[in-house]
């Protein structure tokens, strides 16, 4: 009789713990019930505002249109034209705004051009800038050299002054005095016995001695004639000349033959120039 009462304990104890769950998962869905049936409420609220609110913009866009309707025919109306004319304006507006970008972006690509080509030439005249520093320095190196050339001249004491004059053996070592600039220079080539116009006087080879280097010459000017009697090669030959009396020298470089010798005459800057040929 004991297992028989044991029996119907346990059922009545599982059904209470069925009917307990049960009322637990009702009052949950009760709850979540009313949860979600809030929220509806307050979306349906706000669904309602929205679509107040959409009519009272609706009401106020169709209240600008009938000002803007009427704000156009009274400006036509002013104006004298016709919604068609207005429109026309408003098109031809907006083509002027439209050309108005346009040009801007022109502008703007030719300011960019303008500025690449500023660039270039501004690369350019850098480049010219080194070039020109090139130059300087050339030319700087080219006058050092001169001047170690000029230095390495021969002087040699002229016949008539006690002063050392400063001569050219050959034609390279004439064209470094003719650089410095002080004195004008004429080269020449004699023949024996002929006469011959050098600058503003006339030289004439009288004798030359190959093995001794020595030579005799005439030496005409200023209707004076001048005798240089067995002087050496590279000897300047000194005299005056001119108006105001200024020292000329005549150097031979080469006796060639015993017919012939080279050398040039050496004439102050302010002497007087020879006359143009054919005068």
């Amino acid at each position: 009789m004991s297992e028989l009462d044991d029996a119907p304990r346990s059922y009545s104890g599982a059904l209470l713990a069925v009917i307990a769950i049960s009322l637990l998962a009702a009052i949950g869905g009760l709850i979540w019930c009313s949860t979600l049936g809030s929220r509806l409420t307050t979306q349906q609220a706000e669904l309602a505002d929205a679509k107040q609110e959409n009519v009272k913009l609706a009401a106020e866009l169709r209240e600008t249109d009938a000002r803007l309707r009427v704000a156009t025919d009274e400006l036509g109306r002013s104006l004298g034209l016709t919604q068609k004319q207005l429109d026309q304006r408003a098109q031809e507006l907006i083509r002027r705004q439209q050309a108005d970008e346009a040009n801007a972006k022109q502008l703007a690509s030719a300011q960019r051009q303008t500025a690449q080509q500023v660039s270039a030439v501004s690369s350019d005249l850098t480049n010219v800038k080194t070039d020109v520093g090139g130059v300087k320095t050339d030319v700087a190196k080219t006058q050092t050299d001169l001047a170690g050339a000029l230095s390495q001249l021969k002087t040699m004491r002229g016949d008539l002054t006690d002063t050392n004059s400063i001569i050219a053996r050959n034609h390279d070592e004439l064209v470094l005095l003719e650089h410095r600039g002080d004195r004008n220079y004429y080269e020449f080539t004699l023949q024996k016995g002929r006469k011959k116009p050098v600058g503003t006087i006339s030289i004439e080879l009288r004798k030359a001695d190959m093995k001794h280097n020595r030579f005799t010459l005439y030496i005409f000017a200023d209707d004076k004639t001048y005798e240089k009697k067995d002087r050496n090669v590279n000897e300047p030959l000194q005299f005056y000349s001119g108006k105001t009396p200024s020292l000329y020298e005549v150097v031979v470089n080469q006796i060639n033959s015993k017919n012939e010798i080279s050398g040039y005459l050496s004439t102050p800057k302010n002497a007087p120039a020879p006359a143009p040929t054919g005068q």
